[in-house]
Formats: C-alpha cells, structure tokens, sequence
C-alpha cells in the first residue's frame, strides 16, 4: 500500500507541474481529490481495514491528499501569474502613439463658439475677462444702476444663496456685467474687453435653460461713441456668421446700466425654418447694447464728465442656435452623444480668422 501511495505522489506531483493551463490543472486537481478520484478511492478503502492498518495509512493517505492539494495551489498561482502576464502584454497600448482606431471626443458646440468669439474679438484688440459666478447684490446689481424694485432682483427671476452673518445674500450672477465692473474698479481706462462665461436665471423653456452662457462687450476710453458701437458690432458679426456684409439695425431700448439702451437687429431672411444671415427682407433680434449709463461710471470711480464707453451682450447658446441649425436650448446640457457627435467639433480645428471659423 506504501508503494501504491509513493507511486501515485510521484505521477500525481509530475501531472501537476507539467499542468500547462488553468483547465488542465482543474482536470488533474478533479481526478485525483473528485469523488470519483484516485486519493478519494484510496480514502474510502479505509473504511474496509483493520483498526491497526488504519492507524497506519490513515495519517499517510491524508498525507498524501495535503500534499496533493498544496501542489495544485501552488501550481494555480503560478499558471495565473503567467495568464496575467500574457494579458497584459496582449492589451499593452502605447498611450504616446496618436488616438487612430479609438472613438474620439468632439468639441461641444458652445465651447467652440466661445472660441470663435475669443478670436474674433483677439483680432480687434480686445482682451478677455473672467470673473466668480458667485457674485455680490453690489457687483451684480447696485453698481450696474440696477434699482432695488427691478424685477431681476426678485426670488422668481434670480437665485439667491441663504443669508450670512451679516444678512448679505450672495447671489448666482444673472449676467456677465459684474466682470465689466470688477475690470474697471481694478483697471485706468482704455479698457475693451469681453466677458464670456456662464449666467444663472430661473427660467426654463426650447429656448430658455437655468444656466446658460453669455458673453458682454466693454469699450470705455475718452472719445466712444456709438459710431465705434455699432461698427464693432459688424465687425464681429461678419466674421462670426462667415458673410461678406450685415446691415444692423439700431432700436431704442432700455436697460438700467446704459444710455442710450438699444436692441440690435440683423437683416435676415427666413426659408423653411432656417435663417440665412446677411441678406433678404426679414429681421432677427440679436442682442442688447448702448453706451454705459454715468452712474455705472461713478459706481467705479470714473468721472463720467472724462470718460465713456459703450456695453453690448449676446447669448453664446442662441448664437450656436443660429449658426449651427439647432432648435432647442435644452439640448445643450442632455450629454446625448448622438446629438453630440453630430454637432460636436473634432478636437485639433481650433478656430482662426485666417484659417476659417468653423470648419
């Protein structure tokens, strides 16, 4: 029995170490401790022996079995050790090569048009400003003539945060104005900038979103007029919608942080639920403008009687509406990478004056 015992260690050891995968070695490890298996055949022979034989191959053929076990496990790791290398050598990808069979992303459409803008206006000299969302009723009302009565500074329009210590409630900026009054509070005339950047207002609709993405305009210097206005409003207009020539046209308007306060229209024509920029018979309001009001001057310690200058502001979201063909708001901020991919932007055609705006 001893050599029966010796005989099946030995084949059962060399199975074991030539086991050349996973599924061998399970068929080995079945074989020999299974139910049906040689050690459990040689286990339940026990039973048939005398008390005197079993005090003597008892402690062997459990020997056996422990030894039997312990070579399987120590044979599993190493054949996992090696199936683990061999995947990570198979899947090993060079993150230094260029991105040629994968998916890629794509720009989002308002960041691509917030491109354009910064281009456009880098090209008439303007710089660009950024400032918190998070603004004071100082900064985002009282310095841009805003009274305490406008129904922009009411709970159904605006979103305001609890109150601190002080009862001073900051408020999610509902324009980008307050970056205006923030530059000329901390820098001397000439100043033209542009301020693009995201605005909170309590509104939801196709053409309407809580959060949406605006960009405002600020000339002041010592001799703006509306002439500079409306000419810089080409400007930017020929170039962002790609046509030779706009007609603008100037209406009285107000808003408590300019005057005069005009809405601009841009001559247009309508043709099956497209708008076709630059010519026909048809109108299309486009933005907000007029020359800064005095006490928005004075509220940033600038002598009105010596300086001047002219504010515009335009939605980026409705003018990616109008120049990419899309039709409802709402579908900016849905993260549908359908939609995405199909107006998205590849990530290199970056957008240049000469080299074209869109692409």
């Amino acid at each position: 029995m001893q050599e029966q015992i010796s005989a099946l260690r030995d084949a059962l050891t060399a199975q074991i170490g030539s086991a050349a995968d996973l599924q061998a070695l399970e068929d080995i490890r079945v074989a020999a401790l299974g139910k049906k298996g040689s050690v459990s055949g040689l286990m339940k022979g026990l039973g048939g022996m005398s008390p005197e034989e079993r005090k003597e191959m008892g402690p062997a053929l459990n020997g056996l079995k422990t030894e039997v076990a312990d070579a399987l496990a120590a044979r599993k790791d190493v054949l996992e050790d090696a199936a683990l290398e061999a995947r990570l050598t198979a899947e090993r990808v060079d993150v230094t090569l260029p991105v040629m069979d994968h998916p890629a992303g794509t720009i989002h459409p308002v960041s691509q048009v917030m491109d354009e803008i910064a281009e456009i206006f880098a090209s008439l000299g303007f710089d660009v400003a950024e400032g918190p969302d998070l603004e004071s009723d100082f900064h985002n009302f009282t310095a841009l003539n805003i009274p305490e009565e406008h129904p922009a500074r009411q709970d159904h329009d605006t979103f305001y945060l609890t109150p601190d210590e002080n009862g001073d409630r900051k408020v999610l900026r509902t324009h980008t104005s307050p970056v205006q009054i923030r530059t000329m509070l901390s820098k001397k005339p000439p100043i033209r900038i542009i301020a693009p950047g995201r605005t909170y207002r309590n509104d939801s609709d196709a053409t309407h979103t809580p959060m949406f993405h605006q960009v405002e305009g600020l000339v002041i210097d010592r001799d703006t007029h509306l002439g500079h206005l409306k000419g810089t409003l080409e400007a930017f207009l020929k170039a962002f919608f790609e046509v030779d020539a706009v007609t603008l046209r100037l209406r009285p308007s107000y808003f408590p942080f300019t005057e005069p306060s005009m809405e601009v229209d841009v001559q247009c024509s309508f043709n099956e639920g497209s708008v076709k920029i630059g010519d026909g018979n048809d109108w299309l309001e486009i933005l907000g403008s007029g020359m800064v009001h005095p006490n928005v001057l004075r509220a940033c310690n600038l002598d009105p009687n010596e300086y001047q200058g002219f504010a515009f502001g335009v939605g980026i979201d409705r003018l990616a509406m109008l120049k990419y063909g899309m039709n409802d708001l709402r579908a900016f901020f849905d993260a549908d990478l359908r939609w995405l991919k199909h107006y998205g932007f590849a990530a290199l055609d970056l957008p240049t004056i000469a080299g074209g705006l869109s692409k």
